[in-house]
């Protein structure tokens, strides 16, 4: 059983390849705010990166897969695994997928094999994300997928002058 390849996506892992889509995505300002960024990389610092990417989850405490589209072999967005504890048994979860490969089901696709993968090899007991109270298209996606909302951080988030909520979802494995 292939729990990293879907019907109409992979999540593979980063190749030296993917620096100029790293490099693009990560520069792009539309995205900041999701993945807390506040000025552009480098290309030289996402080479660094792509160098590391090899690390364990174990060791890294994250893990960043490339979701690519099956047809064409290639990249669409990226998920992340992030602040990984093996002890408490949990992982927050995060993904982006490219404007022009939203409204396809790739999303849902990627999280529910990153879901598989999660709680078969890594034994996780939960996942959690993180989702800004107007980003409407994120809050469904989670909540397709089983993810429960359980909290609201207030004024977490300063994006253009304003505060935002942000809201704690969680996945809890069941069995």
């Amino acid at each position: 059983m292939q729990t990293l390849s879907g019907k109409h996506i992979n999540l593979r892992a980063l190749e030296p390849e993917d620096l100029e889509f790293l490099f693009k995505t990560e520069n792009d300002e539309s995205f900041w705010e999701i993945s807390h960024t506040q000025k552009p990389f480098s290309k030289f610092l996402l080479k660094q990166y792509l160098e590391n990417s090899h690390l364990d989850i174990y060791e890294a405490k994250q893990l960043r897969l490339i979701i690519e589209e099956n047809k064409a072999n290639q990249p669409i967005g990226m998920i992340d695994l992030f602040d990984f504890e093996p002890h408490h048994k949990r992982a927050g979860i995060g993904i982006l997928i490219h404007t022009d490969f939203q409204g396809n089901g790739f999303a849902s696709e990627a999280i529910q094999l990153l879901v598989k993968y999660s709680f078969l090899h890594l034994h996780l007991h939960q996942l959690y994300a993180n989702i800004t109270s107007d980003n409407e298209k994120s809050l469904l996606l989670f909540q397709k997928q089983n993810f429960k909302e359980v909290g609201i951080k207030k004024d977490w988030i300063f994006s253009h002058g304003n505060f935002k909520d942000e809201i704690l979802f969680q996945l809890i494995n069941e069995k």
